[in-house]
């Protein structure tokens, strides 16, 4: 029998209390809470192993190298690159797509081609779009969701054509948990001469990814989704494309030789890591990876689905609540509004219960747009919640409702 108390003892945080209520931390999809292993990660890195990597000749230094580029091997295994080469960090998925889009983005594409972005992205995969746009002239073009949520690949054969270039989608949705099909997304681009770069920033706490047998060209993610740090993430892509690309910033680290004449890059992938990285973060990332692995997938999704379900049944039973996002693949995210509850009063009043969710647009304002809605109040789960969760925010909701209505 597997023991999910034990599992969520490893999490201190959930010991605490909010309002003289336990934590019910139901805001997943925003950050995921750390395990022990993590927190003390990142203690003993500064505790014992603190120096500049890259840089020095001195034991410390070397140590804090090794372990470093250790981490960098673990997210190479976790979402199956051909080389470490291909793993850049950055500060989160949000810089990974900005990467992308003023690197490969500005030097490859020119005014008129065409990247198709779907409609219910991140704002992350959508505004350094509009700002390449603004920049050089390129068309974004907005493949639509259905009524429940779902992107059709027929709609996107008939947006795909000679211009299109790139198509940006993120695999699983924030706002609605949508988990989108990725490969055949690919497949399509591919046959039409375009790229595709990918969102995994909800989805790599969830499901495994697989780089190549996907045969995605991009791929960011961020670590504080996935029990690991704030401030570091990774960007994948495909070697012959970060060859190809120009250095995204200048500085330190990212650079091999430097007169006042001409810069030489560093080799990948410390050509896109200028600057002092995230050290700490990096090392806790690995931890995370760690605690993910030793879990494994299969378990996580016994969790999270289990949770889904219940979660979809219950809160289907509250009188004027409207499940928003209905996909028959759907990741552990349920969102929602209820008539004559505005979502942050809503969320106001079940914080006086303790139950943390999240009330706004989700940074998916055209999803709120295509729904017709201000905004929904969202809750997602993680591999530390259970049944007793959902009853708290099912009770908290009633008790809500007697007050607002």
């Amino acid at each position: 029998m597997f023991d999910h108390a034990a599992l969520r003892a490893q999490f201190p945080i959930l010991k605490l209390t909010e309002n003289g209520h336990p934590l019910t931390y139901l805001d997943n999809a925003s950050t995921s809470q750390k395990p022990l292993s993590v927190i003390q990660a990142v203690e003993d890195y500064y505790s014992t192993q603190n120096a500049n990597v890259h840089r020095g000749v001195y034991g410390l230094s070397e140590r804090g190298t090794d372990a470093f580029e250790t981490v960098r091997k673990k997210v190479q295994a976790f979402v199956n690159a051909k080389s470490y080469k291909e793993i850049i960090f950055v500060r989160g998925a949000t810089e990974g797509v900005n990467l992308v889009a003023q690197s490969w983005g500005r030097h490859f594409l020119k005014a008129g081609d065409q990247v198709i972005v779907s409609e219910m992205e991140h704002h992350s995969n959508l505004v350094p779009w509009q700002m390449l746009r603004e920049q050089i002239g390129i068309e974004v073009i907005k493949w639509p969701i259905n009524e429940r949520g779902e992107l059709s690949l027929e709609d996107l054969a008939g947006l795909l054509n000679e211009r299109t270039k790139l198509v940006a989608v993120t695999q699983m949705s924030n706002a609605l948990g949508t988990i989108n099909p990725i490969k055949q997304i690919v497949e399509m681009a591919h046959q039409a001469g375009a790229k595709v770069l990918v969102d995994g920033a909800q989805s790599t706490s969830h499901i495994k990814v697989d780089v190549q047998a996907l045969d995605v060209d991009f791929l960011v993610f961020s670590g504080h989704k996935l029990y690991a740090p704030t401030g570091i993430g990774c960007l994948y892509a495909k070697q012959a494309l970060l060859e190809a690309m120009p250095p995204y910033m200048g500085g330190g680290d990212m650079i091999y030789k430097v007169s006042f004449e001409q810069t030489e890059y560093n080799e990948l992938p410390y050509k896109f890591e200028a600057g002092t990285p995230n050290i700490a973060g990096v090392i806790g990332l690995g931890a995370a990876l760690d605690f993910i692995n030793q879990l494994g997938f299969e378990r996580i999704a016994q969790i999270e689905e289990e949770l889904l379900h219940y979660a979809t049944e219950r809160l289907s039973q509250i009188e004027g609540l409207r499940i928003i996002g209905t996909a028959a693949t759907k990741g552990a995210v349920v969102s929602f509004v209820i008539e004559g509850a505005h979502p942050h009063d809503l969320a106001t009043l079940l914080d006086q219960d303790g139950v943390a969710v999240r009330a706004s647009h989700h940074c998916a304002m055209p999803v709120m747009l295509k729904f017709n809605v201000p905004a929904t109040v969202r809750a997602s789960f993680g591999v530390y919640n259970n049944r007793d969760d959902i009853d708290r925010l099912v009770a908290s909701i009633h008790e809500a409702l007697d007050m607002l209505r």
